[in-house]
């Protein structure tokens, strides 16, 4: 039988298989998002966006990345990434610089102190994620889920329109 005409009513639907396999992830990367950026939120005074944007820079190096590299990393709209950055400037954790290939452009790059928060906020959450994501799974499993994941955010990232 085909697995869609299975589904013909809503308790199908809301018993289906892969509905509730899909559920079971968005739920569990909804609440492993909250315990962990609030830990990051509570240990270090950044959201876990901000974080997400302090790694994108340290990954990215000298001389920094565009606002609009920073958008398309993050999925975001590149005026939704500006107001991230003013207040990442405003906290002294970033810096905005002349692009050295592009005078009319403008880069952005951690400051020492976004370094620092860096290294300090990834130490913490290292912590938290072996706590709450790996210490669950049964040790065998673990590289081979992490692996998965990967596969699964890569295919979903492709999929994805380029913003403009």
């Amino acid at each position: 039988m085909d697995e869609l005409a299975e589904i013909a009513t809503a308790k199908d639907a809301a018993d289906n298989e892969l509905v509730l396999a899909f559920g079971r992830l968005q739920g569990a990367a909804n609440r492993l998002e909250y315990i962990l950026g609030h830990a990051l939120e509570e240990q270090c005074g950044i959201s876990h966006l901000v974080f997400e944007v302090l790694l994108i820079l340290g990954r990215a190096g000298e001389p920094g990345l565009s606002m609009r590299a920073i958008a398309r990393e993050q999925v975001l709209t590149t005026g939704g990434a500006t107001r991230l950055v003013d207040r990442m400037e405003a906290a002294g954790l970033v810096q905005r610089v002349e692009d050295p290939v592009d005078r009319r452009g403008r880069l952005v790059r951690l400051t020492p102190q976004g370094e620092q928060t860096a290294v300090t906020a990834s130490r913490i959450h290292v912590q938290n994620i072996r706590r709450y994501f790996l210490e669950p799974l049964p040790p065998e499993d673990r590289d081979q889920f992490a692996e998965n994941l990967r596969i699964l955010s890569h295919s979903a990232r492709d999929m994805l329109p380029r913003l403009p």
